[in-house]
């Protein structure tokens, strides 16, 4: 095992602060000591099955102590960790169970019903024991016994996560564990993490920016404190009561927790444990950055960007979020970042281009999606006109990123569009074409639907659907149907019905979008 993976960092830490609490949930704790105990019973268990290395492992479950467990279980063997978004319904679920071959399924009870409705056929572990599971870790905890030897290197294939593309069905990203390692190291770095740090466990564990609290915590032997975020009057109080000294957040949470009543929220002078705050995953508004640093003014804002395709690209400087707001910042240490034309010459400072990621953080590429590989994971060679690589090693990849941006005069960036048609709401990456999938497969009264979004201060994107039909149907028969297969987040904010549709060609029947968004914002 070399120092390059997780199992690495919680190893180092039950070894030299054992009795350091790792984890918090509400009365809950659970020491390093503790944790690489549970850890290594789960991961003998799991060693047991037989399954050849590289097999997938999902995660399908509410977040808790135990799903933590079960992620550094599942990263102390040779397999490989799949989260699942506990929001997504049987249809969706069974879609990532077959598309990247999952042989086992770690749950909760509350989702077997899911996971029974998606066919999953393969092992399945639950965290209390149930007749409908394999075996339960409560039984695991009493049968399994002895250390493990990991024989894990920093290349090794560590989790698949899976987010929405424009061509409908979520796509896995792959990521090993030097990757994983390299975005704790470098958020420990500019966030200046500490070992007497409590980090918000708030954020989802299903996607990088939420894992990465996790293993930010293991590389510092700080403290992990779980939250689910239901009301902002819970989550403040778990601000308070933990002792929260570093909050990441996405920009809904911000939007949520100022929805609460101003005379229901804690006065500033309660907060004065917070150190720092950061926000990914989407846009930041003024009035976000205005309520953020009135409410908690001895804490630190980072505004961040991240890829899919790699952890983290740049983040603004606190010192800058009231002189521009509306950057993204500069690149994260270790990487180097680059603003290119369509001729792959260097941008001018306002010119708009693509944004070039180079260094640390990059992961494998999409799993089972080469075309989509192709298209992000890119030769040095693209940057032939801007940088001359260093000796005869020119075989170097980079991350062509779909993000269209600007520099300013000080290298400070600023983003501008996607290159897809990708919706970002809530903090979810969302595909207008599944949404569209979902009205053909189940309403055939529609004849045509078009979905894209409008810009919304508070989500950041606001799904439109308009649709065509012989008649128009009411709006809440169009949800009662589409609640049934998707999540909330993907629901249309407006739903309107037009008799006909906007064409891009007389030659083939494909809806203009443009003309549609054009029109519906007038």
């Amino acid at each position: 095992m070399t120092v390059n993976t997780i199992r690495h960092l919680l190893e180092n830490a039950a070894q030299t602060d054992p009795d350091k609490v790792a984890l918090i949930l509400e009365n809950e704790r659970c020491s390093y000591g503790e944790l690489i105990e549970k850890v290594d019973l789960i991961a003998n268990y799991l060693n047991t099955l037989g399954m050849k290395k590289g097999s997938r492992i999902g995660i399908y479950s509410r977040k808790r102590i135990e799903s933590v467990i079960a992620i550094l279980a599942i990263l102390s063997t040779e397999y490989v960790f799949v989260p699942i978004t506990r929001l997504l319904k049987p249809e969706q679920v069974k879609h990532i169970i077959e598309d990247c071959g999952i042989s086992c399924l770690i749950t909760d009870q509350k989702k077997i019903g899911t996971v029974k409705a998606a066919d999953f056929e393969g092992k399945l572990i639950s965290y209390e024991a149930t007749e409908e599971s394999d075996v339960s870790f409560e039984e695991i905890y009493k049968c399994y016994t002895g250390s493990i030897e990991c024989d894990i290197k920093g290349h090794n294939n560590a989790a698949i996560t899976y987010s929405f593309s424009s061509t409908g069905n979520p796509k896995g990203i792959v990521i090993d564990h030097r990757a994983l390692i390299d975005g704790a190291r470098i958020v420990s770095k500019y966030l200046d993490i500490r070992k007497d740090d409590v980090i918000s466990g708030i954020l989802s564990f299903n996607l990088d920016y939420g894992l990465n609290q996790i293993f930010t915590t293991l590389y510092k032997k700080a403290t992990l404190a779980i939250h689910r975020f239901v009301l902002p009057a819970d989550f403040f109080s778990h601000l308070i009561n933990d002792r929260v000294t570093v909050l990441p957040l996405m920009p809904i949470h911000i939007t949520q927790m100022f929805d609460e009543d101003p005379h229901r929220i804690p006065a500033p002078e309660h907060f004065k444990a917070l150190r720092a705050i950061t926000s990914s995953g989407g846009n930041i508004t003024p009035l976000m950055i205005k309520n953020i640093t009135t409410q908690f003014p001895d804490a630190q804002f980072y505004s961040m960007h991240g890829l899919t395709e790699a952890f983290r690209s740049a983040y603004l400087d606190p010192a800058q979020i009231h002189i521009r707001p509306n950057s993204i910042g500069k690149a994260i240490p270790d990487v180097e970042l680059y603003v290119i034309n369509e001729e792959g010459e260097a941008c001018r400072p306002r010119e708009i281009g693509e944004l070039i990621h180079r260094g640390a953080c990059i992961y494998k590429g999409y799993w089972n999606a080469t075309e989509e590989t192709a298209q992000r994971f890119k030769s040095i060679h693209i940057l032939d006109k801007v940088i001359e690589p260093e000796g005869q090693l020119t075989d170097e990849i980079v991350i062509a990123s779909g993000d269209y941006v600007y520099m300013d005069e000080e290298g400070y960036l600023y983003f501008v569009s996607r290159k897809d048609d990708m919706i970002k709401t809530q903090g979810y990456r969302v595909s207008p074409y599944e949404i569209e999938s979902v009205v053909y497969n189940n309403i055939p009264m529609i004849t045509d639907c078009a979905v894209f979004s409008v810009p919304n201060a508070e989500i950041e994107e606001e799904i439109v659907m308009l649709y065509s039909a012989k008649e128009e149907l009411s709006r809440n028969e169009i949800l009662f149907e589409l609640k049934k297969h998707l999540p909330n987040y993907m629901l249309p904010e407006q739903i309107i019905y037009k008799k006909d549709m906007p064409l891009k060609s007389l030659h083939e029947k494909q809806i203009d979008k443009e003309a549609l968004r054009r029109e519906f914002m007038l």
